[in-house]
């Protein structure tokens, strides 16, 4: 079970981290267009669609096999290893990250 798990919080993070990269690049292509131009308005539902079908969802499964993973190896285990603790700063990371490109969408809105 064990490797089923990591295999999915694997391929999670894959899918949050390439939604987030990508992301950026289509406000940089919206920023180029007109105002009001139906342009625009696909790239408003291209960075919507994103944010709200791949990204979300894989922050989220990313977090519950994630944390899935520490209960099956045992938090006692995890908590003393240094990668653990960088993980979790990574982690943090990644959430602000999120938290600010959602936060440009709704601008960009």
């Amino acid at each position: 079970m064990y490797l089923w798990v990591k295999a999915f919080h694997i391929i999670s993070i894959i899918a949050w981290m390439a939604g987030m990269l990508y992301l950026p690049r289509l406000y940089v292509y919206h920023a180029g267009v007109a105002l009001g131009s139906e342009t625009s308005d696909l790239f408003k539902t291209m960075e919507r669609r994103l944010l709200r079908y791949i990204i979300n969802p894989a922050m989220i499964s990313t977090w519950i096999f994630g944390v899935w993973l520490v209960i099956i190896v045992g938090f006692d285990t995890v908590k003393i290893e240094g990668w653990f603790h960088a993980k979790l700063a990574l982690l943090v990371i990644m959430q602000l990250i999120h938290a600010l490109l959602a936060r440009y969408r709704r601008d960009f809105a």
